[in-house]
């Protein structure tokens, strides 16, 4: 049965060394944590990795983060794999869970994350199953 977890985060970004990139790379490396509240309550640590083009608005970006807090109630972690693009523009987003990444009351946790960016303020839906 899916379950919906809402609630908001707060997210840090900070800019991280790329190594091998020559003088004017458009590859960036960044550490990316949240705090999250509401259903799931949560702290993450990740990192992401980008490139921008020569074409406003175009870019992408992957991201791998570990989540360790409680999900309504459950406690444990799990790692949560982005997968993002901008054409032109148009934003296109994929949250997941990574298969089999669960641990304690967790296991067997599968889902999306969907995140909602709304005056600045940053927001989640959380569409989730446990067995």
């Amino acid at each position: 049965m899916t379950q919906v977890a809402k609630g908001d985060f707060v997210v840090k970004l900070l800019p991280l060394s790329f190594e091998g990139q020559p003088d004017g790379s458009k590859l960036g490396r960044m550490s990316i944590d949240k705090t999250i509240t509401g259903d799931l309550v949560a702290t993450t640590q990740g990192q992401m990795l980008s490139a921008t083009t020569d074409v406003k608005g175009s870019a992408g970006y992957v991201a791998i983060e570990r989540v360790q807090g409680t999900l309504n109630g459950k406690k444990g972690s799990f790692v949560l794999q982005h997968t993002g693009t901008m054409n032109k523009g148009a934003p296109s987003l994929s949250v997941t869970v990574v298969p089999d990444s669960g641990t304690d009351e967790l296991v067997g946790l599968s889902g999306t994350f969907h995140i909602i960016l709304d005056k600045g303020r940053h927001s989640y839906e959380f569409s989730y199953s446990l067995p």
